[in-house]
């Protein structure tokens, strides 16, 4: 359908191959997630989603659904309704060597982005090229030194020429060497950076796809950090001194307005901002466009990688971005300002742990904010962004934010440790009910001070489970599978073993006790959001590896062969209330546990006068665990 729409409009409106060309291609890169640049992807400890896809990963999506359809041929129902869904004009399986010029660009893409560019040889097809567009683009640029080769014949090539005959496959093979000529030659004050901004618009006009080229080539320059900084002074480069402190006091607002306690935004002293150069090349070219529909796809190919590619720059590279983006387009700033004030979070980890103890205060209603009211998903994620208030935009909801950065942080590790610890956190701020110390010393000796301001235990629990709730979705959005199956093997082993004991007294065993459940509810909803409950799934065949790892673990420390660090309280709360959830719940995980394990977890849980647990663990544990099954109730029988 795609391919007749632009067929059509070429044969109706005259548009040129190029044209053609370029809006294809542009919705493949929009298929492939191409506007999450590589350093979006590479940062944090866990690869994204974005990260992944590929135009293999599109091509073998496709196969698999077609060979999904085969299988599915045998019921009608399900083919009728496939039928309607789907037309294929090809049942055969495609594979990237199908495609050998875009299995090329592909390549060369990989490549511009791992390393530096290399390989262009005088006199090649490709030299002849990047002669040629480089004399169309930008004449008044002295090339000698900045393509490293002198004049060919391709470069007297005509211009009318080339936009006639050249494929625009050939074009965009020749690109990486001629911005690398280009900005080359801008940084050695051979080109403007008037002329620079102004041949890539030039280029883009003239190949739309060539946007796709350049995103990609100034972003992997911007991460090797080689090229000296732009001064953004209003001569050479565009200047944001008009909105930059409005920008910037803007941003403070809006992390206040969230419960975030930045202590400066402000730059340093008068001096002039400064930009990596490929990033204030690619905004230069960016706000040349104009802002209408003719434009927009273009813009939304390239805009989101200007800002994630700010952000991920030093301070104040975001907010010089954002004021310039503002002065072109005012509706936009709301959008602006908020990714400016994300850009915080990626350069401070003191403001992701705000974040997070935000996150948890927020939906716990342990907020005396106005914001934040009685807690809940509502307090959590708010109502989305908006200007409701006549001064700017309206406070960001916690969740919101941390959304958005997440895929930024980049120690994962120290995000899980923050969460457990705001995990104990808020099980004590529920039992106290929000009181501070001095109510609580009071409550202490008072007849009723174990139940802290009246708080039943029953409500105490249901909190308690939401906080367990809240810490393993943050788990399981910052990290995955692979970051939930290392909690389980190694970071909550670690904390049972190191942490410390508080003093003990009724109040505190209350609050020991309920950590415990809190931690066992925690780790079992970031098993089920690892891993399912079902077999099929493909993270599933981790699981007995990880699970039977971490049953070891509290087998081995109900033995005794190893001191605990936590209060024997949270131990004994945990133990009972993460292996009772996997029996009433789960039991599916414990068939695929070695019988030797069960067995000694039983031996375990008896001795903390769990009998009734004890058999159960082995009762529903399959066919493999009768024996030792059969073997408990008889000694149960017999004391």
């Amino acid at each position: 359908m795609f391919t007749e729409y632009i067929m059509d409009s070429y044969n109706r409106r005259g548009i040129n191959s190029h044209a053609v060309f370029s809006h294809a291609f542009t919705l493949l890169l929009k298929l492939w997630s191409f506007d999450h640049t590589p350093i979006e992807q590479a940062m944090g400890d866990m690869p994204s989603v974005a990260s992944q896809l590929s135009p293999e990963y599109l091509l073998l999506v496709r196969n698999s659904q077609l060979a999904s359809l085969s299988n599915a041929s045998t019921d009608q129902n399900k083919g009728r309704i496939y039928s309607k869904l789907i037309t294929l004009p090809s049942t055969e399986p495609i594979f990237m060597d199908s495609f050998p010029k875009l299995k090329c660009w592909y390549r060369q893409h990989q490549a511009c982005i791992a390393s530096p560019l290399s390989g262009l040889m005088p006199g090649t097809p490709v030299h002849q090229i990047v002669e040629a567009l480089l004399n169309m683009l930008f004449k008044k640029m002295n090339r000698g030194s900045a393509s490293g080769s002198s004049s060919s014949s391709g470069s007297s090539m005509d211009e009318a020429i080339l936009r006639l005959q050249l494929p625009a496959w050939d074009i965009l093979e020749a690109l990486p060497f001629v911005l690398d000529a280009a900005v080359t030659a801008c940084a050695h004050d051979k080109l403007s950076p008037r002329d620079l901004a102004t041949g890539l618009k030039d280029l883009a006009d003239f190949l739309p796809a060539s946007l796709a080229s350049i995103l990609s080539y100034f972003t992997a320059e911007v991460t090797r950090g080689v090229w000296k900084p732009a001064c953004m002074n209003g001569t050479d480069w565009p200047s944001p001194a008009a909105n930059l402190s409005t920008v910037e006091q803007q941003i403070h607002k809006v992390l206040a307005a969230t419960g975030i306690d930045v202590p400066s935004l402000a730059t340093a002293g008068n001096s002039i901002p400064t930009l990596p150069l490929p990033l204030a090349a690619l905004l230069s070219l960016t706000i040349t466009y104009k802002i209408d529909k003719a434009n927009e796809r273009y813009l939304n190919l390239v805009g989101r990688g200007v800002v994630v590619l700010a952000a991920c720059c030093p301070w104040p590279c975001m907010p010089i971005v954002s004021a310039l983006w503002v002065q072109k387009a005012k509706r936009w700033s709301d959008f602006l300002i908020f990714a400016a004030s994300r850009t915080v979070f990626n350069l401070n980890n003191d403001a992701i742990v705000q974040l997070l103890r935000s996150c948890f205060s927020s939906v716990l209603g342990l907020n005396s904010s106005p914001r934040c009211g009685n807690g809940g998903v509502g307090a959590l994620l708010g109502h989305g962004l908006g200007s409701c208030y006549s001064n700017g935009l309206s406070p960001v909801a916690p969740g919101i934010f941390y959304l958005r950065v997440y895929p930024f942080v980049r120690n994962i590790t120290l995000v899980t440790e923050e969460i457990l610890s705001l995990l104990m956190a808020s099980v004590k701020g529920i039992v106290a009910g929000g009181l501070s110390n001095d109510t609580i010393e009071k409550l202490k000796k008072t007849k009723f001070g174990m139940r802290y301001r009246q708080v039943s235990l029953t409500s105490a629990m249901t909190c308690v489970k939401l906080a367990a709730s809240v810490g393993a979705s943050f788990v399981w959005i910052s990290g995955g599978v692979n970051l939930i199956q290392t909690l389980l093997k190694e970071l909550l082993p670690s904390w049972f073993i190191s942490t410390q004991r508080s003093d003990h007294g009724e109040p505190e065993s209350v609050v020991a006790t309920l950590i415990g459940y809190a931690l066992a509810y925690f780790s079992v909803l970031c098993g089920l959001l690892a891993w399912g409950i079902d077999a099929p799934l493909s993270a599933s065949k981790w699981r007995s590896k990880v699970l039977s790892c971490h049953l070891e673990f509290m087998a081995t420390a109900l033995e005794g062969k190893f001191s605990l660090g936590c209060d024997l309280a949270t131990w004994r709360a945990y133990v009972s209330g993460f292996l009772g959830l996997l029996v009433r719940c789960i039991p599916a995980w414990l068939q695929e546990i070695d019988v030797h394990i069960l067995k000694s977890l039983s031996k375990g849980l008896r001795q903390l006068d769990e009998e009734e647990l004890a058999i159960a663990l082995v009762s529903v544990s399959g066919v493999n665990a009768m024996g030792a099954a059969a073997e408990l109730i008889i000694q149960s029988a017999r004391v």
